[in-house]
């Protein structure tokens, strides 16, 4: 299929509607007239990601690092690549090489800590997610990474604020469940019943506050909770409705 326009824009209409295919071969038309247009190559390499291609992004990636060195884009589609390929000696390299130009680059930073996870480094995976969050304190995944790490370490209740903050920023069921499972190692039942219902952690405590306050079992309370909340949907939608 032939694409007219402006490259930039075929470009973008192309990655909306995820057409990798069409991609590498509008990108492999433009090296045809200079093999070291930039844009081609970047673009190429993502969509060769997008693809499973991984060899051929790093070897575009090299391409591009050979004209500048430190182009964040490509480092971070090698990165990528060699995340899949399970190289991480060589991801650890390049997140050295790009932090000598941005120590301060938080995903670069949790990358790190993540590929040290991945060899079994996890006290110093530790440390490169806490200095990702120092800088992006709402990064989900840095958090979630935190977290997973601190309870496979049989560390649940220093997990547990980290399963928190992720859920502030994204309230998923897989958050809650495994903040749920942390309660449970401590055992915790009664915490861990209020996490798997996307409870966070002040409202786990107010609930059990005032569950001792009434005298009521926990699943008790909360399914009282949770029937007056009912009840005053009900109430609220019939008198709107008669207003």
């Amino acid at each position: 299929m032939a694409y007219v326009g402006n490259p930039v824009d075929v470009l973008k209409k192309l990655h909306s509607n995820n057409q990798w295919d069409d991609i590498v071969l509008f990108c492999q038309k433009m090296l045809v007239s200079d093999p070291n247009d930039l844009m081609a190559l970047q673009n190429l390499a993502m969509a060769f990601l997008q693809l499973g291609q991984y060899e051929k992004v790093i070897s575009l990636c090299d391409q591009v690092l050979e004209l500048n060195e430190f182009d964040d884009y490509a480092l971070k589609n090698k990165i990528l690549a060699l995340e899949k390929l399970q190289k991480y000696d060589v991801v650890i390299e390049l997140c050295n090489k790009s932090l000598s130009t941005n120590p301060l680059n938080p995903w670069v930073l949790n990358t790190k800590g993540l590929a040290y996870n991945e060899l079994g480094q996890h006290e110093v995976a530790i440390q490169y997610y806490e200095m990702s969050l120092k800088i992006d304190p709402t990064n989900t995944t840095a958090l979630l990474n935190n977290a997973n790490t601190l309870a496979f370490l049989g560390r649940p209740a220093d997990a547990i604020p980290y399963y928190d903050l992720a859920q502030q920023q994204e309230n998923s069921k897989f958050i809650s469940m495994a903040k749920s499972e942390a309660y449970q190692k401590l055992g915790k039942s009664d915490e861990a019943f209020l996490a798997a219902q996307g409870l966070l952690v002040s409202e786990i405590d107010k609930y059990l506050r005032e569950a001792h306050s009434k005298k009521l079992r926990i699943f008790d309370y909360y399914c009282m909770v949770e029937y007056e909340i009912l009840e005053k949907r009900k109430t609220d939608k019939q008198n709107f409705f008669h207003s």
